[in-house]
């Protein structure tokens, strides 16, 4: 897969919590993902180790987050995640970084972004993006990883081509709307991460799609720690 101003990152070593993860609320999830303790709750499993998706979501800061910072950036993160779940077209998940602290996922289908074959973005996904520019600018203590799919059809160096101009649309999109690209980072994923099937149309339109990670960058960490992150 070919990557676009892409941040290094290391993998943590991870093991699911076993029992009582399903009534937690996120808040306390973001508690346990800092304590260094190698959970990976919820749909942050999925996001490191299910359906190929195995790239580590965020960049390591190389120690362990505490507990109580953990927490504090579940709670960060819970404010945030509330912001984008308002705005039409995008699917928002809670996952988990590589730092073991909560993270958000957010889906653009390529129905609201693209056209079939196509990068540029639609008047519609241009609202959207707005909406999405302004929760980040809401929330500057963050990294921002853009991934661009496709389906199946095609050659692999098309859609390799087609799947980074895709995320490198969004990416350019978020700058003119203020965002800096020293936060964010774009790849493209070409088909190798489907999540439906590609041998129907409903399918590949589903696969043929935009996700976004929204992490913790240093300076939320080091702010969580010192509580002093608001």
């Amino acid at each position: 897969m070919k990557r676009y101003n892409v941040y290094v990152a290391i993998f943590l070593s991870t093991a699911v919590l076993f029992g009582g993860c399903a009534s937690m609320n996120n808040t306390t999830k973001g508690g346990l993902l800092g304590a260094g303790g190698g959970a990976a709750v919820g749909a942050g499993v999925g996001a490191l180790f299910g359906k190929g998706k195995g790239a580590a979501i965020g960049a390591a800061v190389g120690t362990a987050v505490g507990a109580s910072a953990g927490v504090v950036i579940g709670k960060k993160m819970d404010k945030q995640q509330a912001e984008l779940e308002r705005i039409e077209g995008a699917k928002v998940e809670t996952v988990t970084d590589v730092n073991n602290l909560q993270a958000i996922k957010v889906t653009f289908d390529s129905g609201i972004l693209f056209a079939t074959g196509k990068a540029d973005l639609s008047t519609a996904s241009k609202i959207a993006l707005t909406d999405f520019a302004n929760s980040l600018k809401n929330n500057p203590e963050t990294d921002v990883t853009i991934n661009g799919h496709t389906d199946n059809t095609g050659s692999r160096e098309v859609n390799e081509r087609l799947s980074l101009e895709r995320a490198q649309s969004v990416v350019y999109f978020l700058t003119q709307n203020g965002i800096p690209t020293s936060r964010m980072s774009a790849t493209g994923m070409a088909f190798d991460q489907p999540i439906a099937d590609n041998s129907t149309a409903a399918g590949r339109q589903q696969n043929r799609r935009v996700e976004v990670f929204i992490t913790a960058n240093e300076t939320m960490i080091e702010q969580a720690e010192q509580g002093t992150l608001e």
